[in-house]
């Protein structure tokens, strides 16, 4: 319940610097917490001035279902999410945007990527800061790109919007006679090229400076996926990009695609990326599994190995299951299964002989068992924009 600022309580007579230095020792999650106890926090957690000493708290955060999110009676905009610390829930608010209609769809670090519409204005995408409430709009896409493509971000400075034919690449360049792009003096614009991929892009990445993405190579009837990678500098620079996607294939790696069957890819930690998929119990056409696999590629020294298994006992709820989606990013791949009723969540273990560990979210708000939720992993901390050199709006 939140205090009636009214009743004049004995701390708001403090100086707000010294209520702000007070509360800077707190852990960010109860920041978060104490947040929303009073206008009085709440305008103090929001102030320019504030600069907590945590760092950063790593979430797990939901994007909202497009069913709930047109209803009329929809609460304020929030960036549900979880905390897998402390087995919590908590609601991030995104109130401080001016757009009726948001879809959080990607984080990077502590910067939050939205679609964003209004009956005035067309769709386009947001980034911004929850904690700070600072926000930019980035550059209109065009309606096709902000219909089909697919948002990947790896830093404040690469965003890429994917299609099968092409690719926006946002990047920036510094300004002309300003200082360097580090004091937030920069122009950002989209780099367009072309692409070459022989089907739809599933599951595509964006680490460092290349993009990676499966694509389905085989014919109608029997699926035949392959790994294929983009250097966006050479794809950038050399006027047009075809030619530029190339297949990622070892003769040690023998039939690592054949095993999975309907295989995604999810962000590791560096230096490597997560392929995630039910372990064929043949190679028969239409074979069951017997369980979901993550495997792990080294991309330095591109070799396989098999990071974690789900158990029998949770994999036979996702069994029956007629849809499940995958995300996540790091040492952290939560699953989604239509009628499955909760999340499970691995986490990688320590060192390279580590399987990590399974286990189950419960409680997700607003739970409906036809929905397969997806997401993105989000860390939350109080960084500017202009430290990452995007011009903000407050």
């Amino acid at each position: 319940m939140e205090i009636d600022d009214h009743q004049n309580p004995p701390i708001s007579r403090l100086p707000e610097e010294i209520l702000q230095q007070i509360i800077s020792y707190l852990p960010l999650r109860q920041i978060l917490v104490c947040r929303r106890v009073s206008r009085l926090f709440r305008r103090l957690f929001s102030s320019p001035s504030f600069l907590p000493s945590s760092t950063t708290l790593p979430l797990i955060s939901l994007r909202p279902h497009h069913h709930h999110h047109h209803q009329h009676s929809s609460p304020p905009p929030s960036l549900v999410s979880f905390d897998p610390a402390v087995d919590s829930w908590i609601s991030i608010p995104l109130s401080f945007l001016p757009f009726p209609t948001l879809l959080p769809i990607a984080a990077s670090s502590s910067l939050l990527y939205l679609w964003a519409s209004s009956a005035a204005s067309p769709k386009s995408l947001v980034v911004c800061n929850p904690l700070t409430r600072q926000f930019r709009v980035l550059p209109p896409l065009g309606t096709a790109w902000s219909r089909h493509g697919a948002v990947l971000v790896d830093s404040p400075h690469r965003v890429l919007v994917l299609t099968e034919l092409a690719a926006l690449y946002y990047f920036p360049s510094p300004c002309a006679g300003g200082p360097a792009a580090k004091e937030g003096n920069t122009n950002f614009r989209w780099s367009k090229f072309s692409s070459d991929l022989p089907s739809k892009p599933r599951s595509p990445l964006l680490i460092g400076d290349a993009v990676y993405a499966l694509c389905d190579i085989g014919s109608p009837w029997r699926s035949q996926w392959k790994l294929f990678m983009c250097s966006l500098s050479r794809a950038a620079a050399g006027g047009g990009g075809v030619g530029h996607w190339v297949r990622l294939e070892k003769l040690e790696w023998g039939d690592i695609f054949d095993i999975l069957k309907r295989p995604r890819l999810v962000r590791s930690t560096e230096g490597n990326l997560l392929m995630v998929g039910g372990l064929k119990s043949s190679y028969a056409l239409n074979t069951s599994c017997s369980t979901i696999v993550i495997l792990r590629l080294d991309l330095g020294r591109m070799e396989w190995e098999e990071a974690g298994r789900m158990p029998a006992e949770m994999f036979s709820c996702f069994a029956e299951s007629t849809k499940f989606k995958v995300f996540g990013g790091g040492d952290r791949v939560c699953f989604s299964g239509k009628r499955v009723g909760r999340l499970t969540l691995w986490e990688g273990g320590k060192g390279k002989s580590a399987e990590g560990t399974w286990r189950w979210i419960d409680g997700v708000p607003g739970w409906c068992k036809d929905i397969v939720y997806r997401g993105f992993v989000f860390e939350a901390a109080f960084t500017e924009l202009a430290r990452c050199g995007i011009r903000c709006l407050h």
